[in-house]
């Protein structure tokens, strides 16, 4: 929820998503070794005086079907990492190509958005090929959908964008032209707070 202009959520909106990334917390304890729950609730109610955009950005994963949840802690940024943890790629975020270019490339059947540009404007970053690794460690992800990845400028030069799923036990990194879209091909994000 918007506030005004402002990307900040209310706070009868904090308590909520507080409490849904709580309880997921606690549900997927394998996620997070090592990390307390009341470390990270102290850094999201910190935001609440200097990072109302951080929450913001959180509560759009969120919204968007993402299930957000902690997977790591960067000492020396002093920073809890979100990764978008839904079992299958995020609903709401479906239905698109990888970035602008792509979708302004195309002259018929565009999709609403772009990946690159829908993470923009939620405030968070496209998984790498190697964050996208991490987190099938940690869970069954995308077995029947699949999710675009941060790709490399050369392969993206030529035309191409890079997605990832998980077929066969095995995690597959496959290509396709950035200006395709499917029903079953989103994007999963990364926060720090």
């Amino acid at each position: 929820m918007t506030m005004g202009n402002k990307k900040e959520l209310s706070p009868g909106h904090f308590e909520e998503l507080l409490r849904v990334m709580k309880s997921r917390f606690e549900k997927n304890m394998n996620r997070h070794n090592g990390l307390e729950w009341s470390d990270v609730q102290t850094k999201l109610e910190a935001c609440l005086m200097t990072g109302r955009e951080k929450l913001w950005s959180l509560n759009e994963m969120e919204r968007t079907g993402g299930e957000p949840d902690v997977v790591g802690y960067d000492k020396k940024t002093d920073e809890y990492i979100f990764y978008d943890c839904s079992a299958e790629s995020p609903k709401d975020r479906r239905s698109i190509c990888y970035d602008h270019e792509a979708l302004e490339s195309r002259k018929e059947h565009k999709p609403q958005n772009s990946a690159i540009d829908m993470a923009a404007a939620m405030g968070i970053e496209l998984l790498t090929e190697e964050q996208y690794r991490e987190l099938q460690k940690l869970g069954n992800f995308d077995t029947k959908t699949s999710s675009w990845v941060q790709t490399p400028p050369e392969i993206r030069e030529l035309g191409g964008a890079l997605f990832c799923d998980r077929r066969y036990n095995h995690v597959f990194v496959y290509h396709n032209g950035a200006e395709s879209y499917y029903t079953a091909r989103a994007f999963r994000g990364l926060l720090r707070v």
